[in-house]
């Protein structure tokens, strides 16, 4: 049965937080501080956090700083995974991409299809690994980083939930969580 081995030990995670908007600032980024509070509430801790205009080489630059940085395990980033014409946050971290997560994405659209029913469709939400890094792309509402953090990241970054989780992929976990 799926789910939170309270018999093991807990592995914080170290998680920046991107978002990716023509409009937020520090004080109106919402989405931001609510992935923020949910992973210091987890345990896990904020690595680092930006607000990126949507832009390819400003969200490819930030990426790429995080990627190289040994600090950051996991980076979710917040915004520009629709279709309106400055959405481009796939398009800019998809090619800094070695592996696609295509379950993360299949996974997300299952529990935003409860939430919001067929208006998923508009997400092009998406997670994949660079370098040692995994990354994870979110839209920049604030029930899709809840349905996100809520319903699947906060198990998939857990160190206890089992079968697996992401931790024992982490190359400073790796062979510490099974």
């Amino acid at each position: 049965m799926p789910g939170i081995d309270p018999n093991l030990p807990f592995h914080p995670l170290n998680i920046a937080v991107l978002t990716v908007s023509d409009t937020r600032s520090e004080e109106t980024d919402t989405s931001g501080a609510l992935l923020v509070e949910r992973l210091t509430t987890a345990g896990h801790r904020l690595a680092a956090k930006a607000i990126v205009t949507d832009d390819v080489p400003a969200i490819q630059a930030q990426m790429r700083a995080w990627i190289a940085d040994e600090g950051v395990d996991i980076i979710v980033s917040t915004g520009g995974t629709g279709f309106t014409p400055r959405d481009v946050t796939p398009e800019a971290v998809m090619p800094l991409l070695r592996r696609v997560m295509d379950g993360f994405s299949v996974v997300f659209h299952q529990v935003s299809l409860g939430t919001i029913g067929v208006s998923t469709l508009q997400s092009r939400a998406f997670a994949g690994q660079a370098e040692d890094t995994f990354i994870f792309c979110v839209p920049g509402s604030n029930g899709a980083c809840r349905d996100a953090w809520d319903l699947v990241l906060v198990h998939e970054f857990d160190s206890r939930y089992r079968p697996c989780s992401i931790a024992g992929q982490v190359p400073r976990l790796r062979g510490i969580c099974a």
